[in-house]
């Protein structure tokens, strides 16, 4: 089993660093109650984070492991594909520790531990979109192999886990870490200026995606149990592709 005995020094966090959590966890949370998908503002109460302090990867592993048997593994940063995977596959999601600084509060290149903690973590409560990711995972890992397998896996994670909005009971709703922890894309993804269309696999491994701006096309589900529903037809979809390639 992959791991990386690596582990959080809480001490070594600055007042900067606190402040700078505070920050964005106050701009987040100011607007977030209307516009987040009603199972990440559960998640993020059940496992405990706070404007008050950095999360605590040690508290939040044993609220995480309660609720759905999820943890943090912790990473420097960007990991492969196959560490990746392998890891979501046993119920760990890797995260790092280090915390973006002052002036970079509205980009980064890379994501820090805002993005992952904050944006990803909270949604790891929900036990339907656990079992996507797991489902994924165990698909990913069979096709890591195939170039064009590997780019059809990464545009449906991305149009789903980092990127994704839900038609929740109150309205459309954001559900994805990428949206969830940037301030202005949470307001931009549900205006009128994108285009929001009905959650399809074979559409989504078709469609490139956005880096260095906002979306152009968000996809909308209607339950986290759509999601590891489409898995099958996932998986139809990459052995047909791949073997016309």
């Amino acid at each position: 089993m992959v791991s990386f005995n690596m582990r959080q020094d809480y001490a070594k966090y600055t007042p900067e660093d606190h402040h700078v959590w505070q920050l964005l966890f106050d701009r987040q949370m100011k607007q977030l109650p209307n516009l987040a998908s009603k199972a990440y503002l559960e998640g993020i109460q059940a496992i405990g984070f706070t404007r008050e302090c950095i999360p605590n990867y040690e508290e939040t592993n044993k609220h995480l492991m309660a609720i759905s048997g999820w943890s943090i593994e912790v990473v420097k940063g960007l990991i492969p594909n196959k560490e990746f995977f392998e890891l979501l596959l046993t119920k760990r999601f890797p995260a790092s520790t280090w915390l973006r600084k002052l002036e970079q509060l509205d980009y980064l290149e890379e994501p820090d531990m805002f993005h992952d903690t904050f944006g990803h973590i909270p949604m790891l409560t929900n036990l339907d979109f656990c079992d996507f990711l797991k489902g994924l995972s165990a698909i990913a890992l069979r096709f890591l192999d195939s170039e064009l397998g590997v780019e059809m896996i990464a545009r449906l994670y991305w149009y789903t886990v980092e990127f994704g909005l839900i038609q929740d009971p109150e309205g459309l709703r954001i559900y994805g870490a990428g949206i969830l922890s940037s301030s202005g894309e949470s307001v931009y993804s549900l205006s009128d200026k994108p285009q929001k269309v009905p959650f399809d696999v074979e559409q989504i491994v078709h469609t490139p995606y956005i880096r260095d701006k906002f979306q152009e096309k968000y996809f909308v589900i209607h339950s986290y149990k759509e999601l590891y529903d489409s898995l099958p037809t996932l998986e139809r979809v990459l052995e047909e592709e791949i073997a016309m390639a």
